[in-house]
């Protein structure tokens, strides 16, 4: 049965225990500073804070809910937790999520976390990750806005003699374009390779990457050369949703104008954001920062159009729009908080900035398409680029104190 129908059905059979929490619960504060509207805020608070406060407190028997009393999804993550738990008292876990949308001056909300007696429904499924072997290893991942996918070994390596087989050397990002908000990777992959080439109502695969960055890649920048990395080697999921999904792609060391460099990309990918959070970590021979450059293919349409490419180079923001013939248009962009200019080779617009080996670079890549119906127009896209970039210089803050419920 489908996951999302599942949980339809399931949540009116735990509304009732939902609503007669035990006596003891936390208050969560959360505040922000900014005065425009922050939707989608993912809210993380680390288990352990939940436990110290909630004893024994488990995923399934919990309710978050807001200042009016409804109950919001929620996610628990074990990404880096305790190893055992062996007492079984709900410590091994990493960190509570959910999300709150803030209206355009709203500086402050109040939540409560409580015990219940009922088991916490599963919540509908909006971001989501896997390797897909069955083309080629393709690692695909998506959100309730905008789904990507990038590309392995299998891809890479050369065909056997008298096989046809596509090969592609490329660690660049590919966007795959939504125009629902339901997962739609495991759908177009099952109905077989090029049925997601036409939008059939859902969206569809219309992005170029060829061996450009795609939207986001990166690479190694000498000052007039860009050395990237080949396709992933291997990959490492460490949350896969309903709220938050985390995974991990590792790129084998290559040659970056002579020092041997290799990075691992983490990505983060939260329910109703156009933008991914990635932080690269490289290691590199050799002493000092390595200079770096994320990117933006300067062809990023479709085959037979002729687009009009609006390019937007300011600050920390890297931001196309992309006018078609045919599909409509559509965004990408890069906020590097760290950046220190712009650059640009055959293939790419590049956005650059320094990087120390071993310390993660952080930066966030995304894109919208006008016929999704919320980003239609390039002032749109840039605006939300800047609140990306406004939200990352200006995280929200949260308190926690125990309470006790009715």
């Amino acid at each position: 049965m489908n996951r999302l129908v599942l949980a339809a059905l399931l949540i009116p059979a735990v509304a009732a225990p939902l609503a007669h929490a035990q006596a003891d619960g936390i208050r969560v504060t959360v505040q922000q500073d900014l005065a425009i509207a922050r939707p989608s805020e993912t809210i993380s608070i680390p288990w352990k804070d939940v436990n110290a406060a909630l004893p024994g407190a488990m995923v399934q028997k919990i309710a978050v809910k807001d200042a009016r009393g409804r109950v919001l999804p929620h996610q628990v993550t074990n990404i880096a937790p305790q190893a055992k738990d062996p007492k079984n008292e709900g410590v091994a876990y990493g960190e509570l999520l959910f999300q709150h949308s803030f209206a355009p001056g709203e500086k402050s909300a109040n939540f409560t976390i409580e015990r219940i007696d009922g088991v916490a429904p599963p919540f509908p499924i909006k971001t989501f990750a896997r390797q897909v072997p069955e083309r080629l290893d393709d690692f695909a991942w998506e959100n309730d806005k905008i789904a990507h996918r990038t590309y392995g070994p299998a891809l890479a390596a050369p065909a056997p003699a008298g096989v046809v087989k596509e090969v592609l050397v490329t660690s660049g990002l590919d966007i795959w374009f939504k125009r629902v908000g339901y997962p739609i990777v495991d759908r177009w992959y099952n109905k077989g390779h090029d049925h997601y080439h036409k939008d059939q109502g859902e969206g569809m695969d219309m992005y170029n990457v060829g061996k450009s960055r795609g939207a986001g890649g990166i690479g190694v920048w000498s000052g007039e050369t860009l050395y990237p990395g080949v396709n992933y080697a291997t990959f490492k999921i460490l949350a896969n949703g309903p709220i938050r999904t985390v995974f991990e792609l590792h790129y084998a060391p290559w040659d970056a104008n002579g020092r041997q460099v290799s990075e691992v990309k983490r990505f983060t990918v939260d329910a109703g954001q156009w933008f991914d959070r990635i932080d690269s970590t490289f290691t590199a021979s050799g002493d000092g920062p390595l200079t770096v450059a994320v990117g933006l293919n300067k062809t990023p349409a479709d085959k037979g159009q002729s687009p009009k490419i609006a390019t937007t180079r300011d600050g920390k923001v890297l931001l196309q729009w992309v006018e078609q013939s045919t599909n409509d248009a559509f965004g990408t962009a890069v906020v590097l908080p760290a950046a220190e200019g712009f650059a640009q080779d055959a293939l790419n617009d590049l956005i650059v900035a320094k990087a120390t080996p071993g310390t993660p670079l952080r930066y966030y890549a995304g894109g919208a398409w006008r016929r999704a119906g919320e980003i239609t127009s390039r002032e749109l896209w840039q605006r939300e680029a800047a609140t990306v970039a406004a939200r990352d210089a200006s995280p929200v803050r949260v308190t926690i104190a125990p309470t006790k419920g009715n």
